[in-house]
């Protein structure tokens, strides 16, 4: 079923849980594809009711992103959703989620902020109040579906270790459960704003998975200095690559590895035109 209404949500999920039925969340800004499938799946087959939320979130972007052209498809989504099994689709409005007005400042709203040590780095630093808004509204959907379980991609890596990091730091009563990138067979990571690229940017888009992949192929070869593993990665970048990060980090805690090893995850993030694409691979 299609809600659109927290009151309309808590009315079913109150029912559920007198039954005793486990419910899984899986949270998404829509435009769903086969990476959010996967997590829909891991949810059908783990918890007795599923919930996915369709909500392009307002508050985790930041001013010049691409709010206004973030695809919408909620007519598609909740095709897929019920083919998959999904009990219901909860697509929000921002007045509803953020109330009348809805001024989307921390002047006017609280707001959830996740500990700076987490956000100053990778994606947080280019995008300051990214993981405010995506704690905020993580939390808000938390406290509206009461789900035993929770699915996040782990292509979104730094984000999830954050909300992991929120919900023992909050005491929040939901299991987080990491779930794996999806790729085309090419390696491009799946992501909604895959559509905005052409078929040519698609190509140039892979030198992510292909600079992550030669990583960890030399690691397995016994290389574990990172100055060394970051200098493999420029044979595969040109000039429609405009590198942001590629880092190594911590996959627990986000802390800066000089040397890699089992617990090293190497983030990357690059721009191909106006599109700003991630990745990470974990090198253990």
């Amino acid at each position: 079923m299609l809600l659109h209404t927290i009151s309309e949500v808590r009315e079913q999920i109150k029912k559920w849980k007198k039954e005793g039925l486990t419910i899984g969340l899986v949270p998404t800004m829509g435009a769903l594809h086969a990476g959010h499938l996967s997590l829909i799946k891991k949810s059908v087959e783990k918890c007795d009711r599923t919930v996915v939320s369709v909500f392009v979130n307002p508050i985790q972007f930041c001013p010049g992103e691409d709010l206004d052209k973030y695809p919408r498809t909620l007519e598609a989504d909740e095709k897929l959703c019920a083919e998959a099994g999904v009990n219901i689709v909860f697509a929000p409005s921002p007045k509803e989620m953020y109330g009348e007005g809805h001024i989307l400042s921390n002047d006017f709203l609280t707001y959830v902020i996740p500990p700076y040590f987490y956000t100053d780095k990778l994606c947080g630093k280019s995008r300051v109040g990214h993981f405010d808004g995506v704690c905020t509204v993580v939390n808000k959907l938390f406290n509206i579906v009461q789900p035993d379980y929770a699915f996040f991609g782990q292509k979104d890596a730094q984000q999830l270790i954050i909300i992991k990091k929120m919900v023992k730091d909050l005491n929040i009563p939901v299991e987080i459960i990491p779930c794996p990138i999806v790729r085309e067979e090419s390696g491009l990571a799946l992501s909604s704003r895959n559509k905005y690229l052409s078929e040519s940017d698609k190509k140039e888009a892979l030198a992510l998975s292909k600079i992550l992949f030669n990583i960890k192929a030399c690691y397995d070869k016994g290389i574990t200095d990172v100055k060394a593993l970051t200098e493999t990665a420029y044979s595969f970048l040109n000039g429609h690559h405009s590198l942001e990060y590629l880092e190594f980090r911590d996959k627990d805690n986000l802390e800066e590895k000089n040397v890699a090893d089992c617990n090293t995850q190497v983030f990357i993030a690059l721009k191909i035109g106006n599109v700003r694409l991630i990745d990470n691979i974990l090198l253990g």
